[in-house]
């Protein structure tokens, strides 16, 4: 019993975490990653552009100006990978490697997106602008979903964000008597029916 109760006590920390961090830190997220997504695309434009000078959060080369605003760093990308892992049951070391590897990923392919366009940009790409459009409005979405998939996979995580903790505690108040025992079986379509049916 005792066991148990502690299982719920860890869920209820869980989901107060993500609702503290919604309201009061995502200045966090941009913090921690613009100087971390900034540096690197200056780097690279350095490489081709040796006359690049950073000022402040703009790279200025061959006459432009990029300005890397806070919807260039998606800080909120960051934080829904960073709720979905914490909205789903892992072991310490698993959830700190799995966010480890989301939040990189995620880096490294910003980092490329910025000094993609960047070039592109300064190349007068005719169909710069659709395509900048495209690739941040209808695939930023996307990307968070894909990589989140990709985590699971490098990780063997085998929960699913809130249905395995609703699972867990309905499973711990129909079984007061024996809390440790574990649930056989996932998130197959026979406990998906059964819990409609009940």
């Amino acid at each position: 019993m005792k066991r148990g109760k502690n299982n719920i006590y860890f869920i209820l920390l869980r989901y107060l975490s993500c609702l503290i961090v919604s309201l009061h830190s995502l200045f966090i997220f941009y913090f921690i990653f613009t100087p971390l997504t900034i540096y690197p695309v200056y780097f690279l434009i350095k490489l081709f552009y040796s006359n690049a000078i950073l000022q402040n959060t703009s790279i200025i080369f061959n006459n432009i100006t990029i300005s890397l605003v806070k919807a260039c760093i998606v800080g909120s990308a960051y934080f829904l990978l960073y709720v979905l892992n914490l909205l789903t049951p892992m072991n310490p070391r698993k959830r700190i490697l799995s966010l480890l590897f989301s939040f990189i990923f995620l880096l490294v392919i910003n980092i490329l997106r910025i000094f993609i366009f960047s070039i592109l940009f300064t190349n007068n790409f005719s169909l710069f602008n659709i395509l900048h459009m495209l690739i941040w409005y209808g695939l930023s979405a996307v990307l968070v979903f894909a990589i989140w998939i990709a985590t699971i996979k490098v990780f063997k995580i085998k929960s699913v964000p809130i249905y395995t903790d609703v699972r867990e505690i309905r499973y711990l108040s129909e079984h007061p008597e024996n809390p440790t025992k574990k649930q056989k079986g996932f998130l197959g379509i026979k406990n998906i029916r059964k819990i409609i049916k009940d």
